[in-house]
């Protein structure tokens, strides 16, 4: 047997908050390094903290495990937190005094020479991820987190071993087109119906959504703008003129049935006592069609079709174009609102879900209050979800209060974590992590300094939260109080439009879009960036 002199383990560890701050909780594991055992595991619910508090603990959790088992080894630690990971290494100054006494006592675990850190992606971190996120889940029942409990080892190695199975075959998720085509192609051969979709594609019945897609591939890439502070890097100025882009054939009229690979977001959760709620029926009559969707048939109550589609659509080969016949029921209809201005939003700067969660400034709760009184107006909102920010929840409760409806909370529909930029302007970061910055503009795949998300994770968090939440609301019209980044997500998804489409679009705070979604797969952009009711 291998002496403990010579004994080398890997230590995987992360944290979490649900809120950041919120409720929040660490994961770690000691794994063999040859065989990939886990040796030991370690999670807690420690109350409300923040994000980068939780990862501390989960590092120091951690280390302390494996001192236990083997005092004299050598330790190779792996995290997807990038700020602990340059902390620890002495890279970067440790400068938050809550961070400060955590480093110190991670680093007296072990001597400084026998452990050494390496940042990896979130992906590659799932063990230790799903032990916090267990935590949570024990902390949210007024419980502790018991190793009895947990399902993370076994579920981390089920991964895996899926993860040698060769991908089912698919379209690039976020092409509208293929998705489309392939729902249009099983009704046109008689292989499926609105509740069946072809092998490994089930729904739920007559106008839902499939309850099984094949995965996302590594092309589901895009940039996206960011919350407060949207790209235009030529200029400056990152917030994104306002400018069109053409839709190409149908792709700009359908919708990709694609899912996630991340973990599903914790179910939503009901806020604030509901009233009579007012009966309605049809998609919301948020504004006219855009000039793509001369397709969509109207539903019941709206305006009439406009004229049909040019002869090379119509004439196409069966599985293309509008050959099977579009969807006739009634859509899911999504209006969605992005939240009022906080005291970040005129500055321009970076305000995701990793930051200082603030709340809605003056001109924010004017805002709201007028946006409230628009939707009251139209009478066409029948649910109300939104994200779990802030200044979304104080937007989503002004109108509610109109309404008398419920707010439903969806973790999904939270803004990017911008990791260390949180708070800065554009020009600040550019000053500050300038290759960070070019990594980040360059590629969807590269995460905010500090361990932010990527825009390439969040579009398949939004894909996924759409895909949960039309299945829920088939054939009603629901109101998404949300951001930035799960707008434009949703707006470039229903198009089947290009990457960087996302930088052609206007957003302003308080302001209105909607697409609807249909039960064969196809989408229809209804309005953009609609800020009448604020003039």
């Amino acid at each position: 047997m291998t002496s403990s002199s010579s004994r080398e383990v890997i230590v995987e560890a992360d944290g979490g908050s649900r809120g950041n701050p919120g409720p929040a909780g660490y994961g770690a594991v000691v794994l063999d390094p040859l065989t990939g055992e886990t040796l030991a595991e370690a999670a807690e619910y420690i109350g409300v903290a923040t994000n980068n508090v939780a990862e501390y603990k989960g590092l120091v959790a951690g280390l302390k495990a494996a001192r236990s088992l083997f005092p004299d080894a050598t330790v190779h630690v792996r995290m997807d937190s990038k700020l602990v990971v340059e902390q620890m290494s002495g890279r970067w100054k440790i400068k938050h005094p809550d961070m400060k006494p955590l480093a110190a006592e991670a680093g007296r675990v072990f001597p400084a020479g026998r452990v050494r850190y390496e940042w990896i992606p979130r992906e590659r971190n799932k063990h230790a991820d799903r032990l916090a996120n267990e935590a949570m889940d024990a902390g949210k029942r007024g419980r502790q987190w018991e190793p009895s409990d947990s399902t993370a080892a076994l579920d981390t190695a089920a991964a895996r071993n899926a993860a040698t199975l060769p991908p089912a075959p698919s379209g690039p998720p976020g092409d509208a087109a293929a998705g489309a085509a392939r729902a249009r192609a099983a009704l046109a051969t008689g292989a499926g119906t609105a509740g069946d979709l072809g092998p490994g594609r089930t729904g739920t019945g007559s106008g839902a959504w499939p309850g099984t897609v094949a995965p996302p591939t590594a092309q589901d890439d895009g940039l996206f703008a960011a919350e407060e502070a949207l790209a235009a890097p030529a200029s400056g100025d990152f917030e994104a003129q306002a400018g069109a882009l053409a839709p190409t054939g149908h792709a700009a009229r359908t919708h990709a049935l694609e899912t996630a690979t991340a973990p599903a977001a914790a179910p939503t959760e009901t806020t604030g006592p509901a009233a009579d709620r007012p009966a309605t029926t049809g998609p919301a009559t948020t504004g006219p069609g855009d000039a793509g969707s001369a397709a969509v048939p109207a539903a019941a109550g709206s305006a009439p079709a406009p004229a049909a589609p040019p002869a090379s659509v119509t004439t196409a080969a069966p599985g293309q174009g509008w050959s099977a016949g579009p969807d006739m029921s009634a859509p899911a209809t999504f209006v969605l609102l992005r939240h009022g201005e906080t005291a970040l939003t005129p500055e321009k700067r970076f305000s995701g879900s990793g930051g200082t969660d603030p709340e809605l400034s003056a001109a924010g709760l004017r805002q709201a209050e007028a946006v409230a009184e628009a939707l009251a107006a139209r009478g066409t909102i029948q649910e109300i979800v939104s994200s779990p920010l802030t200044r979304c929840r104080q937007t989503a409760a002004a109108v509610a209060g109109r309404l008398g409806l419920d707010v439903r909370v969806e973790q999904g529909l939270r803004e990017t974590d911008f990791g260390a930029w949180e708070g800065l302007t554009f020009g600040e970061v550019r000053e500050r992590h300038p290759e960070d910055l070019d990594a980040w503009l360059a590629s969807p795949k590269a995460a905010p300094t500090g361990g932010g998300e990527s825009f390439a994770t969040v579009a398949r968090r939004v894909a996924a939260t759409r895909d949960r939440l039309t299945a829920a609301y088939a054939g009603r019209t629901v109101l998404l109080v949300t951001h930035v980044t799960p707008i434009k997500t949703l707006i470039r998804l229903a198009l089947g439009a290009p990457p960087e489409s996302l930088f052609r679009m206007e957003l302003s705070a308080a302001s209105i879009s909607a697409v609807a979604y249909y039960a064969d797969g196809n989408a229809s952009v209804r309005l953009l960036n609609d800020t009448s009711h604020l003039r």
